[in-house]
């Protein structure tokens, strides 16, 4: 009998994780079938790698960077790598708006699973457009014959679905406050285009001061960008003239950061579709 009692609640916990799993994964598959019907929002992440790394990056390389101790190249490369993974997500995030005009929110959530689980499936099918963006990253960098070693691929890949949740995150407190499509878009581009500037992905900021240099301290960015740069550069001799901050400072930020946004932002995003 007891064999039975204890059997019976651990039956129910993996069901329910199933169930969870299965809104995550159908939530995620709803926005990457969205995005791939609508190649739009693709295609321009292929097109900001060009515009970033190709014309403001590459002049930088052939008149500015001359007396740097490291590779601008790659330092540029890893920054707009996590960048994409960071951005694409946050701007992906931007649907939600989308589904609330058509009701789409609403019956998600009276359905029998978690919020988490549902904003978990929008992150995870917003991230398929900054995947995008990486292969656009990627054949900018060949373009201008910058490359990385397979172990700082397989590091910077193992970092990747933190930066997607990160930036998914960050939406997540925009989106909860916001219901009007353009208004939110506009929003999320206002936080997220300052970052690229401001955080280190294409110009250092090792020397900011002032007013710059506390901007640069508080957008999360800072922080995904310096640790994917952290675990890229491990054992170089150029890893102090370009990593900032310790790695596992950077990360308990980010974790902190991430965590706080996306249980406001839940909690705000839910609330919002209940007073519709």
């Amino acid at each position: 009998m007891s064999g039975l009692l204890t059997t019976a609640p651990t039956s129910r916990i993996a069901s329910r994780g199933a169930r969870e799993l299965n809104a995550v994964w159908t939530v995620a598959a709803r926005d990457i079938l969205i995005t791939v019907k609508r190649p739009s929002s693709a295609a321009a992440a292929l097109v900001l790698p060009l515009i970033m790394m190709g014309m403001v990056g590459g002049n930088l390389m052939q008149n500015m960077t001359a007396g740097l101790d490291f590779d601008f190249g790659q330092f540029m490369f890893v920054g707009m790598l996590v960048n994409m993974l960071f951005m694409m997500t946050t701007m992906g995030m931007s649907s939600l708006v989308d589904d609330a005009d058509d009701n789409y929110s609403a019956e998600l959530l009276v359905s029998p699973v978690s919020r988490y689980a549902i904003v978990l499936g929008k992150i995870v099918g917003s991230s398929f457009v900054a995947v995008v963006g990486c292969l656009g990253v990627m054949l900018v960098g060949l373009a201008m014959d910058i490359t990385l070693a397979p172990w700082q691929w397989l590091a910077l890949l193992g970092l990747a679905p933190l930066m997607c949740l990160s930036g998914g995150a960050l939406a997540m407190i925009v989106m909860g406050s916001i219901k009007s499509n353009k208004a939110a878009n506009m929003v999320v581009m206002l936080i997220t285009m300052p970052q690229m500037f401001l955080s280190g992905v294409i110009i250092p900021i090792g020397h900011s001061s002032g007013v710059l240099y506390l901007l640069s301290r508080v957008l999360p960015m800072t922080y995904c960008v310096d640790l994917g740069r952290a675990v890229a550069y491990a054992g170089r001799p150029d890893y102090d003239a370009v990593v900032l901050f310790n790695p596992a400072v950077s990360l308990l930020v980010i974790a902190g950061l991430t965590v706080l946004c996306l249980v406001v932002g839940t909690i705000l995003y839910a609330r919002s579709e209940k007073n519709r």
